[in-house]
């Protein structure tokens, strides 16, 4: 169904008949139900504490003795919070603690797999262009530039694809 479909079907409902449906797919769909939670209730700050603490335990486990150092955990929420339309502040601060977090863990055990190290350049990538398009880059410029440092100074293999990525301020 189109936009233009689904706009005539929805004018020819009255105000009853709208609010029972909406109640019905907020009952019924999880995607509904977390938009309206969002939406009415925007807690910002504690969704991204949240999410941190995930991410950081995929690195630096609670429960668990092996850290998992799942990328896709991290990304997950950061397509979650666009989706939900969370402050870009805020979606670029978890992109960049994902990172610090991971530098701190290489760091701390020195991953040996190149995957771990490609995984991370991409995500660089998609938080420099993301920082950027908002224009968010002074607010972020001294966590990214000792992130790089810190990088640079753990030698990581993808450090040729960050310094791509680092181009794109120029």
């Amino acid at each position: 169904m189109s936009k233009r479909s689904l706009s005539k079907y929805l004018k020819t409902l009255d105000e009853d008949q709208l609010r029972e449906q909406i109640m019905h797919l907020y009952g019924t769909f999880k995607d509904v139900k977390v938009y309206y939670d969002f939406v009415f209730n925007p807690k910002e700050d504690k969704i991204v504490h949240e999410c941190k603490e995930k991410i950081a335990n995929e690195y630096f486990p609670v429960k668990r003795r092996k850290p998992r150092a799942r990328r896709s955990v991290a990304q997950k929420y950061i397509k979650h919070f666009m989706t939900l339309g969370v402050n870009p502040v805020q979606v670029a601060d978890v992109m960049w603690y994902n990172l610090e977090i991971a530098a701190t863990f290489n760091a701390d055990k020195n991953v040996k797999q190149q995957a771990f190290y490609t995984s991370m350049a991409k995500s660089f990538d998609e938080a420099i262009k993301y920082t950027l398009v908002h224009g968010l880059y002074d607010q972020f410029a001294t966590r990214i530039k000792k992130l790089v440092a810190e990088i640079s100074e753990q030698d990581w293999p993808s450090m040729y694809a960050i310094e791509q990525s680092m181009g794109l301020l120029e």
